[in-house]
């Protein structure tokens, strides 16, 4: 007795630790792995809830571009964004936030992504940065109660207010692309460098792109499109704040030549 146990001592330290089966043993497939007797029921503790599972990118995009089609008004739009659960922030934030203001205006400003108000609210500009916009707006005649429709990039917020990855962008674009196919814009404003990249496909930087006229195209229409500087950059560097003013004039000017909002703002008014 003595002998077999020293000898399988010296086999456990020699490294082998498996016995020698009748069948040969076909190491190229996976190992079954048999699951213990389960607890009777009453002493059995409660299951965990199951994690959310994501779709891969890929089918991300494509469920996104699928709902977002499917969509023929921008309240079937706003449904359809809300039952998406491609884009992992929907997991970290409290809201979905869709838009604000009149699409019927034919104005619509684009921004990057919500913040913690926003998220707290559901709608998008509605914090320090939002108020600064709203005095931006008013400066030429708009108000997203009457002339103007506001949505973001990005319609959860990023934890922390970190810049969207490129992923999470693209799960988002398809729906606002169709965004701006419903609400059928005369004029686009893009506020900030990240909007600009996602909607422009353009990476030079805001200061860069700001002033210049780009365009869109919206069906068979080519709509003008004006890249600005974000509130709360703004509210960063107020001292900026009289190249928005330009942008802005650029922006009142054009509208009088599409026959947009009739009331103009003063010269006169700054942000």
């Amino acid at each position: 007795m003595n002998d077999c146990l020293s000898t399988l001592n010296w086999l456990v330290e020699a490294g082998a630790d498996e016995a020698i089966a009748e069948q040969p043993v076909n190491r190229l497939t996976a190992k079954v792995t048999v699951a213990p007797l389960q607890a009777p029921a009453a002493a059995r503790p409660a299951p965990a809830r199951a994690p959310v599972v994501l779709p891969l990118d890929g089918d991300a995009i494509g469920s996104a571009q699928a709902a977002a089609a499917a969509a023929t008004s921008l309240s079937e739009l706003q449904a359809a964004l809300e039952a998406f659960e491609g884009c992992a922030l929907k997991r970290t934030a409290t809201s979905t936030v869709f838009a604000d203001g009149v699409a019927d205006g034919r104005i619509m400003l684009i921004g990057e992504a919500p913040g913690r108000d926003e998220d707290r609210v559901g709608k998008p500009f509605v914090g320090r940065a939002g108020q600064l916009l709203d005095k931006m707006l008013a400066s030429i005649a708009l108000d997203r109660k009457t002339n103007a429709y506001i949505t973001n990039v990005i319609n959860w917020r990023p934890p922390d207010n970190r810049d969207p990855t490129p992923e999470e962008a693209a799960a988002c674009l398809p729906f606002l692309r169709r965004h701006i196919e419903l609400a059928q814009p005369k004029l686009i404003i893009l506020l900030g460098a990240v909007a600009a990249r996602h909607v422009v496909g353009i990476s030079d930087g805001i200061m860069k792109l700001r002033g210049r006229w780009l365009e869109y195209r919206v069906g068979d229409v080519m709509v003008p499109l004006m890249p600005t500087l974000h509130p709360a950059y703004l509210l960063r560097q107020p001292s900026h704040k009289k190249l928005a003013w330009r942008d802005l004039q650029a922006v009142r000017d054009k509208m009088k030549m599409l026959g947009l909002p009739e009331q103009v703002a003063r010269t006169g008014d700054a942000v």
